[in-house]
This record gives structure tokens, sequence and C-alpha cells, in this order.
């Protein structure tokens, strides 16, 4: 599925439904469901320092609340920008969500003067994300934070 087309109905179900939880959840089912390497898809929102897991697909994780500066989606927010990890055992601030997760990308969801979360998605394949998710997920995000600066 492509972006315009993921973008579109989200736009049609917030418009429906007025309910950003839903919202948020379908984002996350849809972005998982569009590429085979995407093992775990979540959506974190920044509440004041921390980033607190709204919704995800993939195995159990004890990381629900992440503090800025922590982690790859720590460091994401604490630095104003979008991280692609090819080999996660490779940082030595990885909070690891799964054992066989090799690569993560973070994109924020903000505009220019705030940060609202970010979508964060691991791989169990090593070198999994390209520009092309960056920019796919990065149109996603832009849409998402229309509907939570609202």
């Amino acid at each position: 599925m492509d972006t315009n087309s993921i973008i579109g109905q989200l736009k049609d179900l917030s418009s429906a439904s007025g309910n950003r939880d839903e919202t948020l959840k379908e984002a996350v089912r849809l972005i998982h469901a569009s590429n085979p390497r995407y093992n775990w898809t979540g959506i974190y929102l920044l509440e004041g320092d921390t980033l607190v897991l709204h919704n995800y697909i993939g195995k159990p994780t004890e990381h629900t609340h992440i503090q800025v500066g922590v982690g790859v989606c720590g460091t994401a927010v604490a630095e104003t920008r979008d991280i692609n990890v090819e080999d996660v055992t490779k940082l030595d601030n990885y909070l690891a969500c799964s054992l066989e997760t090799r690569a993560e990308i973070v994109v924020l969801i903000k505009d220019s003067e705030k940060i609202y979360g970010q979508i964060d998605i691991d791989s169990d394949t090593p070198g999994a994300f390209t520009d092309h998710d960056e920019q796919f997920l990065g149109k996603i995000a832009d849409h998402l934070a229309t509907i939570l600066g609202v």
C-alpha cells in the first residue's frame, strides 16, 4: 500500500470519527501491514520529557515509557531528528524490545515548532530500512502531526 492510500484512509477515518486514538491505532495497522520487514510497529506520544507507547503491533515490550535522550527513540527526540539504525547490536544505548531485532527506524511526528511523538519500527533484518522507508514514514508522520496538533 502506498503513502497516499494510507493517508487517504486516515483522513477518512479522522473525518468520520474524529477519534484521535482510533486514527493512531489504524495508522499503526496500515503501516505495519505495508511491509513484511516491519516486525514491530508502534507510535509513541511525547508527554513532557517521556515517550509513552500509544499503539503497537508486534511482540510485547517493557519499553512503554522512554525518557527523552534514552535509547534510539529518546535520542531522536533529544536531537530533533529521524534515526535509521542498520544494526542495533552495535549501539551502546539500544533498548531491546526483542532479541531478534536487528534494525530500527524512528521518524518524528512533528510540525515546525513541536514534536508530538514518533513512529518506531523494528525489523529482524539487518539494514532493513532505506531512504524510501524514511520518506514513506515521514509523509505519514506529517499527516499525523496535523491530527495531533489540533
